[in-house]
């Protein structure tokens, strides 16, 4: 796991932008803190930070080939799972190796294959690609999109980077912001290529993107399709459960200290107690961790999103599976702390909005680096499974627009009520939303002689699988190369992703209940506390402290009237949510507080220039 940048200008020498290229790659050393490199040849600059997860001194990017047509040079960002049999695929078409690394088979595999060998990978990766025999560069992102990566085109070429901020270095790139941009980070939908930042875009997932002299093109390689689902129960329950066993195996090999993400939830639950079957048969043990709040076990409340504590159930995994775990329990001080806000903006390039859970996320995995260098979460089972509530929901399931947010509206309001009046008007988000809901639904296929309801829940389960496990997967992402960690996601083996979205929902939820298919296919590994559960999203704080500190924070910012967050925020608005009585209970209010912190936050750090007329 590592962090990519890159330069081509067809129309200019790079080995003279040494300043710059530094500059952009430096931007990354969170993602890659323990080497560097630069690879620089004619119209091509190619910059990498590794962290080193498999063959540590033999791995080294960016990573060249000599051809007797020219040079190929690589940088990439992730893991190749079945690096092992192209190997020895690739050995066998007479390619030589003179290291261990997943890396250097996917150099050999681009030289004997094309851009094809995308279609071979199983994996999560983002690939930049400089092919000096046909002076082009070709980009490749994974399929489910969980390593980002970044483009935006300048007048005679390309800049490119995991990370917006590795782009914004260059002083090409112009940190602007429009109308556009702000309605894509105030909408929770994920609209596929939108990068916020004026002229920049993303690699979608699945697809290839090359550029030459001639200017950029893009190709597909996967998407999600329909195709008929012709397994009984049984089997395709011991289908998902052989699935997970391959998935958690591959994911497992690293040469750096492992470990996994336990919430005591279905879904980690499930890999956790895998992982340590697994490791088990080899005489290891899996380390967990589980993220807690200070008193919160003991003076929970419960609501309609979370019905239960997390740490009891962590508990009876950790008990049941023999893992060696730890808690890492977190205080109001802390998770309200402005130099974390701070560290999470910069890690997101954008203020996300998601408070406390981006704050704890980070401080989360920062514990976990000092342990651990690549750990498992259970992160998009319940995008593949159908876990969420709204699945179940009867008004977000027959909503005209995307399910999440009927039920976001009403547990947390509509993110556009801290906003100004007039840049309310100006934005029109629902026009905007529901522009987004009518692209995304056109081009989801039908079975032949599925019912309304069915094909409705297919619809359903593709959006979460197209647009939200988007959102999720790139807050992962953030907060752990953020810290230096490597967080894999086994969930999104495009294997188990096809297989599970083809599944009937009769049979996704055959005992009424979600997630019933990674239920059964679990069920021997799972203590029955974790199987009887339901589903409980990522823990948020209830500590009235936290909304307190936002509180007199959101007092301090209203002491600067000339704060730039006002050319967004409604100053009076802002004013009576810092001065409620009990803000805590209300999560409409609080997260308002949060969203305006975020925003003055991320104007004071990126200094974006907004262009709101």
């Amino acid at each position: 796991m590592c962090g990519i940048t890159g330069w081509v200008s067809f129309d200019r020498d790079l080995s003279a932008e040494a300043t710059t290229l530094h500059a952009m790659t430096e931007t990354m050393a969170c993602r890659g803190p323990d080497d560097r490199g630069t690879w620089t040849e004619g119209p091509a600059a190619l910059g990498h930070r590794r962290l080193a997860i498999i063959d540590l001194p033999g791995g080294r990017q960016p990573m060249s080939l000599a051809t007797p047509e020219g040079t190929v040079a690589l940088v990439y960002s992730g893991e190749t799972y079945n690096f092992t049999e192209l190997r020895r695929e690739l050995t066998d078409r007479g390619h030589r190796f003179t290291t261990d690394s997943d890396t250097e088979v996917v150099l050999h595999a681009y030289v004997e294959w094309g851009d094809a060998f995308a279609e071979r990978l199983n994996g999560m990766y983002a690939f930049a690609i400089w092919d000096g025999r046909r002076d082009k560069l070709v980009m490749i992102r994974d399929r489910m999109g969980i390593k980002p990566f970044y483009y935006y085109r300048t007048p005679d070429g390309v800049l490119f980077g995991s990370e917006p901020k590795a782009i914004l270095a260059n002083p090409l790139a112009r940190p602007r912001v429009t109308l556009d941009g702000l309605r894509e980070l105030l909408v929770m939908i994920k609209t596929p290529g939108h990068a916020v930042w004026d002229g920049m875009r993303e690699v979608e997932p699945g697809t290839v993107v090359t550029v030459d002299r001639s200017g950029l093109s893009t190709r597909v390689y996967w998407r999600l399709q329909t195709r008929p689902h012709e397994d009984d129960r049984d089997t395709t329950i011991a289908t998902v459960r052989t699935l997970l066993d391959d998935i958690v195996r591959r994911q497992l090999v690293a040469d750096v200290p492992r470990c996994t993400l336990l919430s005591g939830g279905l879904d980690s639950s499930a890999m956790t107690a895998i992982a340590a079957r697994q490791l088990a048969e080899q005489g290891q043990t899996v380390r967990s961790f589980a993220v807690d709040f200070v008193g919160q076990t003991e003076n929970f409340v419960a609501d309609e999103l979370r019905g239960t504590p997390d740490t009891p159930f962590v508990h009876d995994v950790a008990r049941s599976s023999g893992t060696d775990h730890q808690d890492i329990v977190l205080d109001a001080e802390a998770l309200a702390d402005p130099a974390v806000r701070e560290q999470v903006i910069r890690a997101r390039d954008l203020p996300a909005g998601f408070g406390d859970m981006d704050a704890s996320l980070l401080l989360l995995f920062r514990a976990i680096r000092q342990k651990s260098t690549v750990a498992l979460s259970g992160e998009s089972a319940d995008e593949v499974f159908g876990g969420y509530l709204q699945f179940f929901d009867e008004d977000a399931r027959s909503a005209d627009t995307f399910p999440w947010l009927v039920r976001f509206g009403r547990h947390f309001g509509d993110d556009s009520d801290v906003l100004r009046t007039d840049l309310v008007k100006q934005l029109d988000l629902e026009r905007y939303t529901a522009d987004g809901y009518r692209t995304a639904v056109a081009g989801i296929e039908r079975l032949a002689g599925e019912s309304d309801f069915e094909f409705r829940m297919r619809q359903i389960c593709h959006l979460h699988l197209t647009r939200f496990v988007r959102i999720l997967l790139d807050r992962k992402d953030r907060m752990s190369m953020a810290t230096g960690l490597e967080v894999r996601v086994p969930f999104c083996d495009h294997r188990l992703v096809e297989y599970v979205f083809n599944t009937p929902w009769a049979l996704k939820s055959f005992d009424g209940r979600e997630k019933s298919l990674l239920r059964e296919a679990a069920k021997d590994v799972l203590p029955q506390s974790v199987y009887d559960r339901v589903k409980s999203p990522y823990p948020s704080t209830q500590d009235p402290r936290y909304a307190r500190a936002l509180q007199a924070q959101a007092k301090d910012l209203l002491a600067r009237p000339s704060h730039r967050v006002f050319d967004l925020v409604d100053r009076d608005r802002l004013r009576k949510a810092a001065e409620r009585e009990a803000p805590v209970s209300d999560q409409a209010a609080r997260r308002g507080l949060e969203r305006t912190l975020d925003l003055a936050q991320w104007l004071d750090l990126y200094a974006p220039e907004l262009v709101l007329g």
